[in-house]
């Protein structure tokens, strides 16, 4: 090969190191930046969740006053029934609130049951 050609090929070569060098840098810099940029957000992240947590109730009353309410395509016969199955449900569970409430209740006139003795492993 003719020294000038290999002058010229040295050349680009040395030309691909540079710009490759300068891409790897840019490409370490944008890696770096991503990291801090995700840590930031965690760091966010936790923090928000610490303060939802602390506030938790007012928030939830706020979000649930703001949601607007989904409405549902039914037809007459499966609105009735739904609502009957929820009548249902409610007073299934006002009556079930209902007998533990008097059985727990200590101003009750009916005695709470006997509870056997519990045997200890120290003999007392």
């Amino acid at each position: 090969m003719k020294p000038k050609k290999l002058k010229k090929k040295i050349q680009e070569l040395e030309k691909h190191l540079r710009e490759g060098s300068a891409k790897l840098a840019g490409l370490k810099r944008k890696l770096q930046q991503a990291e801090t940029a995700k840590a930031l957000k965690a760091a966010r992240k936790s923090a928000a969740r610490a303060a939802a947590s602390a506030g938790k109730k007012s928030s939830e009353r706020t979000a649930g006053a703001n949601k607007p309410k989904r409405k549902l395509n039914l037809s007459p016969e499966r609105r009735a029934q739904l609502a009957a199955t929820m009548k249902a449900r409610w007073a299934a569970k006002r009556a079930a609130e209902g007998d533990s409430a008097t059985s727990a209740d200590q101003n009750s006139p009916i005695p709470p049951p006997a509870r056997p003795p519990e045997n200890r492993g120290d003999g007392v």
